[in-house]
């Protein structure tokens, strides 16, 4: 069990699936360039590459465009030889991986509490 305080340092933020593809060498793994929207500040658009065992469930191209919920403030972590910045949440259920999406369209980069 994680203590309240240990949850609200969790930083679930939606973001949109720009670009999907597979990654080269792997049967399971897809590479997701998702989009959190524009930085207020420096007016840029935050971009984050995230990896994920989808590739069985899930073709690229029905990704795209997708509102997804990520793990915005996970560290950084190798997979397959690349650098995957985030996590993406979905129900485990035995036919594979189901992503979590907002009920209807959010800006990108909205928080989740």
């Amino acid at each position: 069990m994680i203590s309240f305080e240990q949850f609200k340092e969790i930083e679930l933020r939606v973001g949109e699936v720009i670009v999907a593809e597979p990654i080269e060498g792997s049967e399971k793994l897809l590479r997701l360039t998702v989009s959190l929207g524009v930085d207020p500040v420096t007016a840029l658009r935050l971009e984050r590459k995230i990896l994920a065992g989808i590739a069985r469930q899930y073709k690229p191209e029905e990704l795209i465009g997708r509102q997804i919920v990520i793990v915005a403030n996970l560290e950084p972590k190798q997979m397959a030889g690349e650098e995957s910045r985030g996590m993406l949440l979905a129900a485990d259920i035995p036919e594979g991986p189901v992503f979590l999406t907002p009920e209807r369209s959010v800006p990108l980069g909205a928080s989740i509490r």
